[in-house]
């Protein structure tokens, strides 16, 4: 569950969207294609298609169980959706560099995974 705790706002375009510490969006339902763009600007990230697969295997996994997967679930359900070529944890690295799991799961408007520091 995102904190309700507002740090700053991110802009894009005319919204404003209210980040928590951590950069995740306070209100899920704020999030949108161009939000995911404005947050992975921020990140030094130019979303492709490679991108937009994760994101979106990231939103079904939430939609189903309610929960930002950490790692070993996220790579996981990649390789699932998309294919063990694209279920490995190298693949995710170099999109998402960093935590793979913690900056995807920001980018798809959802909250910190549970696990992941």
């Amino acid at each position: 569950m995102a904190s309700t705790e507002i740090y700053r706002y991110l802009r894009v375009g005319e919204q404003r969207y209210a980040l928590d510490p951590e950069g995740y969006l306070v209100d899920m339902a704020e999030w949108s294609t161009d939000v995911a763009e404005a947050l992975a600007g921020e990140e030094g990230i130019a979303l492709t298609e490679e991108h937009w697969e994760i994101l979106r295997v990231l939103r079904d996994f939430y939609g189903r169980y309610e929960v930002a997967p950490a790692m070993r679930p996220l790579v996981k359900a990649v390789g699932m959706a998309l294919g063990s070529d694209k279920g490995r944890s190298i693949h995710l690295m170099r999109l998402f560099p960093g935590s793979p799991a913690k900056v995807a799961a920001r980018l798809a408007g959802l909250p910190k995974p549970t696990h992941c520091l």
